[in-house]
């Protein structure tokens, strides 16, 4: 997928500047697209020049005036006809802790715990996120009203999304976890009882 199709994504919420859209990723696409602000900046400034989006100047004080960006109509064309292609084939994981736990047989058996028990922090922090976001879209509402009243539901499905994949790195984590100091009592034992021997 290109970025620009992400860009045009999070456009669709409205009009935005650079930085706006760089901040926003963090709260509607960045669960399934990353990009740095000087990604998005060199993105909108190739989409300008094609005529995907607009941009107009709005004048501040004290500050740098700021460009806000939105959808031409030939932006939201494109729209229409992306997501009518059908999608690439599925993502494949391209998780380096993966490899790390792949390799814990002779490795560093603790540290890979530790970095387990981090990825777990870090997936209940973007769980956290992404109910206050969920709860910010619904105002209110039960799902079925939601879904039957919203301007867009689109936002919400990758949210709920969003939270699917943190819960299920956290299940799998807590499981990582115990089969991990499972296997290290496994390990511990035979020295324990040779060291017994001995003494």
């Amino acid at each position: 997928m290109a970025l620009r199709n992400a860009v045009m994504a999070a456009l669709l919420e409205g009009e935005a500047s650079g930085y706006d859209l760089a901040k926003g990723f963090e709260a509607s696409v960045a669960n399934f697209w990353m990009a740095t602000p000087q990604q998005i900046y060199r993105e909108l400034e190739r989409m300008e020049g094609e005529g995907l989006v607009a941009a107009r100047v709005v004048q501040q004080e004290r500050r740098p005036n700021k460009r806000l960006f939105s959808l031409t109509d030939k932006g939201l064309a494109a729209v229409r006809a992306y997501t009518a292609e059908p999608p690439a084939k599925p993502t494949a994981i391209r998780d380096e802790l993966l490899v790390k736990v792949q390799c814990v047989d002779v490795g560093d058996m603790e540290a890979v715990r530790t970095a387990i028990a981090q990825r777990m922090e870090l997936a209940a922090t973007k769980i956290a996120r992404y109910e206050r976001v969920r709860e910010w879209l619904l105002a209110g509402r039960t799902e079925d009203e939601y879904f039957t009243t919203a301007d867009r539901i689109g936002p919400y499905l990758t949210c709920l999304r969003g939270l699917s994949l943190e819960r299920d790195n956290l299940t799998w984590g807590e499981v990582a976890l115990k089969r991990l100091a499972q296997r290290a009592e496994a390990l511990a034992s035979p020295a324990r009882e040779a060291r017994e021997a001995r003494g």
